[in-house]
């Protein structure tokens, strides 16, 4: 009997990042107000655990009006530019915890909109991330996440082409994608945005999967890039399991099995992730 626990399971750099940005806030400015901009990553313990402590989640499409005057933290996906201005505006003080991966894709768009350039992301169009790097693009921006939208994508009047990428994409689709374009004949330049990190994630998970006769990918089911995982992990082990945390594990499923892998999205405290490893191995 075998557990096999993905190296790369777990926060990565920028969600780490931000996460203790909150902490080192709430320790620094005890009895001060403090916001953070849209949950700051895409796991409900962690915003849980940070609501105890007295820090509250402002929602995109809240108004600030009658809200105190606080501290504000970025959230990890970053937010439109004009969040900012807005944040500004109202006099709070703001600190920016975006991903430097996802801060690069802002500077960016906002570049090659500035230059007259038509920017494509390819990415899901509603997730955080992705609403906050169309709201850097100076100029016409078009978002893509299938093969049928990027056939069918079409400019009416010739112009260069700038293509970069949600930093969690899954990073096989983006380069199908980007051949479809490239078949255009546009004038294009690709940055592919994708975080390394994700790569390497996605790579060992698929991995793993391939090797093992079943497998559990933990992490929240709003997280883009748990789900792009658990679809990597479904395609090569047909027994895939997503959880969020180990209430969510049916151990009945893994009785009759020999090899379990084990992988975790980029916003999967390491604490969920041990004690799902932990009850696995006394099942076997």
């Amino acid at each position: 009997m075998k557990v096999k626990l993905a190296k790369t399971a777990g926060f990565c750099f920028g969600v780490k990042r931000a996460v203790d940005m909150v902490y080192e806030q709430l320790e620094k400015n005890e009895g001060a107000s403090i916001y953070t901009y849209g949950p700051i990553i895409h796991n409900e313990e962690v915003i849980k655990d940070m609501e105890k402590k007295g820090v509250k989640v402002i929602r995109e499409d809240a108004s600030l009006e009658g809200v105190k005057k606080g501290i504000v933290i970025i959230r990890s996906h970053g937010v439109p530019k004009a969040a900012c201005d807005e944040l500004d505006k109202a006099g709070m003080i703001c600190v920016d915890a975006t991903c430097p991966f996802v801060k690069k894709i802002h500077t960016i768009v906002e570049g090659a909109g500035a230059k007259g350039e038509h920017v494509i992301i390819i990415g899901n169009p509603g997730h955080p991330e992705v609403k906050g790097i169309v709201g850097w693009a100076k100029g016409p921006v078009t978002v893509l996440q299938t093969v049928e939208e990027a056939k069918k994508f079409a400019l009416k009047e010739p112009k260069p082409v700038c293509i970069v990428s949600q930093t969690t994409f899954n990073y096989n689709k983006f380069k199908e994608l980007v051949e479809i374009i490239r078949e255009k004949s546009y004038d294009i330049s690709v940055l592919n945005t994708i975080c390394s990190a994700t790569k390497e994630r996605q790579t060992e998970a698929e991995s793993i999967a391939q090797e093992v006769d079943a497998m559990i990918v933990i992490g929240d089911k709003h997280s883009s890039n748990t789900q792009k995982l658990f679809e990597i992990c479904k395609n090569a082990c047909k027994d895939t399991y997503y959880i969020q945390t180990l209430d969510d594990l049916n151990s009945n499923q893994l009785r009759s099995v020999e090899t379990v892998g084990i992988t975790a999205g980029a916003s999967t405290p390491n604490n969920i992730i041990e004690e799902v490893q932990n009850n696995v191995r006394i099942i076997f």
